[in-house]
């Protein structure tokens, strides 16, 4: 039997602290393709539709998908920018109701609107009000997501990737198709459950490569092979969201009595309770950091990561108080970046690659978080559309621009300037304009974990510092209205 399977992927993670709203445009930066167009961008990378649609043709599905969309982490996504892609996914679905047998979506599962604090469980809200109580919806997941309850009773299987750095997408989205055809297949009948508890987020943010998440995989990867067990996902929450249900949750999707599987979920959120205090990374002053660049002699780079300038957090990528520290401290033989400052890299492109120029470089954004401009000469060494092709294990294969783009040598240090936030994940972000990280005695990135994929096969020490920016570990700093109360670490001493 042939069944016919709509697919999708629609993904946001929203800093609602963030002055940068997340409108259709933003979608449009950082891609929105349509049916075929997006199967032919996406199709062999590390990528949700990729596995989709590696199980679609393992089981001869017919595919209809509708749209790839994502945009860099920001402000809330507005009204029109959600209700013309996402009304694109439901209107498919009416569509072709009467034939479909299932659906499945490529989601981050933190996605916030500008009149909703769940764009997830809106999307599958409207799915099921179109498609009614029994099609079998099956999701994917970032591990960052905050699931809620309406999530949970809108879809019936929901499954996080495993690591962080993501480098699981196509292997988690071929687990969520093979579920998908058992209960296309009239074999089961799925659900999905969740604990959660009061915490923004898990410890150390989900982080997969050390610390307890790594036994914690290990444990839920065992009892999905329980009777009855489909699916664990611990997903390490996005803190940056000020909404009622945010936080860690333990996902099972299960296919029977649900009691055996609550309790595990329950004792999985027990142990991240318990390790609420067990924070992994030492989070250096740009000071701390910029000293230990300074004596750093080791035969590979430094790689020191500004974790609070994350724009793959909805930071804004501008924060320059790290590589004042760094200037000022004299490093040298470094590179640095992203900085991202559309009105710097319009003027570099203004001017000839050897001018000698007067910059007032980032800050431009909210001065606040991360410092305002700094007042620098810079040589400019080389411009560029900010167009490249990945090879990592996270953009293998994907295309990927930061928009106008230049190169500048500000004494020691040579410094990416780019127009589109993003964080670096991959070394051609820094290789396609002419900067070998590998080749500098200091590398100053902006990035939270997903560097470490391909940063750290390349250096000889890591270490990471709290810049004051957008996404500072100091959560005393933001003004969360919305949270429920008490919560930790905004509560430090409460208790269950």
């Amino acid at each position: 039997m042939t069944f016919r399977v709509l697919t999708a992927e629609f993904a946001h993670e929203t800093n609602t602290f963030s002055v940068r709203k997340t409108d259709y445009d933003a979608f449009t930066v950082e891609g929105v393709r349509f049916g075929e167009d997006a199967i032919r961008a996406r199709s062999e990378a590390n990528t949700e539709i990729a596995g989709f649609l590696d199980i679609g043709r393992k089981h001869r599905w017919a595919v209809q998908h509708v749209v790839s969309a994502g945009a860099e982490p920001a402000g809330p996504v507005t009204r029109d920018a959600f209700d013309r892609i996402g009304g694109a996914i439901v209107q498919a679905a009416k569509d072709c109701k009467g034939s479909l047998d299932g659906i499945l979506l490529g989601l981050h599962g933190a996605m916030v609107t500008d009149f909703s604090p769940d764009g997830e469980g809106e999307l599958l809200e409207r799915l099921r009000a179109v498609v009614g109580p029994d099609l079998p919806i099956a999701v994917t997941l970032d591990p960052h997501a905050n699931v809620t309850a309406r999530m949970c009773e809108h879809a019936n299987i929901l499954i996080s990737f495993k690591t962080y750095p993501h480098i699981d997408m196509r292997d988690i989205a071929r687990h969520a198709g093979e579920l998908l055809q058992r209960t296309m297949a009239g074999e089961m009948r799925p659900k999905t459950l969740l604990a959660r508890r009061p915490m923004l987020e898990e410890a150390n943010a989900g982080r997969t490569d050390v610390g307890p998440m790594v036994d914690w995989i290990a444990e839920a990867r065992t009892y999905e092979q329980a009777p009855g067990a489909l699916a664990v996902s611990i997903n390490g929450a996005f803190p940056n969201a000020d909404i009622p249900e945010v936080g860690p949750t333990v996902l099972v999707t299960y296919d029977g009595d649900h009691a055996p599987h609550q309790a595990f979920a329950e004792a999985m959120a027990d142990k991240i309770w318990d390790n609420r205090f067990n924070v992994l990374n030492t989070f250096h002053t740009v000071e701390e950091a910029a000293e230990i660049a300074r004596q750093y002699t080791g035969d590979r780079p430094l790689i020191v990561a500004d974790y609070a300038d994350n724009p793959g957090a909805g930071a804004y990528g501008d924060a320059t108080s790290l590589l004042r520290a760094l200037l000022e401290a004299g490093v040298d033989d470094a590179c640095f970046g992203p900085i991202v400052d559309p009105e710097t890299a319009l003027q570099l492109h203004r001017s000839n690659v050897g001018d000698i120029i007067q910059l007032a470089l980032g800050g431009k954004t909210d001065r606040r978080f991360g410092g305002g401009p700094l007042d620098v000469t810079a040589k400019l060494v080389r411009i560029s559309d900010g167009k490249l092709v990945g090879d990592g294990a996270q953009l293998g294969g994907l295309e990927f621009s930061f928009g106008p783009t230049a190169v500048v040598q500000i004494d020691g240090i040579t410094v990416l300037v780019v127009t589109e936030p993003s964080q670096m994940r991959d070394l051609q972000q820094f290789r396609a304009f002419g900067i070998d990280p590998a080749r500098h005695r200091v590398v100053g990135l902006k990035s939270m974990q997903h560097f470490r994929a391909a940063f750290e096969p390349i250096a000889g020490k890591v270490i990471v510092c709290d810049s004051g920016a957008l996404c500072t570990m100091d959560y005393a700093r933001m003004p969360y209205a919305n949270v429920p109360r008490p919560i930790f670490p905004l509560d430090r001493d409460m208790a269950l």
